[in-house]
């Protein structure tokens, strides 16, 4: 599966294994929620994702972040 996420989505994704909710997220990479939102939607997409964990989980097996 070839997933090509971005630089900032891998670091959204990061910041969701790590707990961080979407506010904590937008301002840790100073963007808005809207945007941590369209991130995680993309990245639900490009994992074929329907939540937060299944997107963790899939990016952790295909080794995308580190926990």
């Amino acid at each position: 599966m070839m997933c090509n996420l971005t630089k900032q989505e891998l670091c959204v994704l990061e910041l969701v294994a790590k707990g961080l909710i979407n506010k904590e997220i937008a301002q840790e990479l100073n963007i808005s929620i809207a945007t941590t939102k369209a991130h995680l939607e993309s990245i639900y997409k490009k994992l074929n994702a329907h939540n937060r964990v299944q997107a963790v989980v899939k990016a952790i097996t295909l080794q995308l972040i580190e926990v």
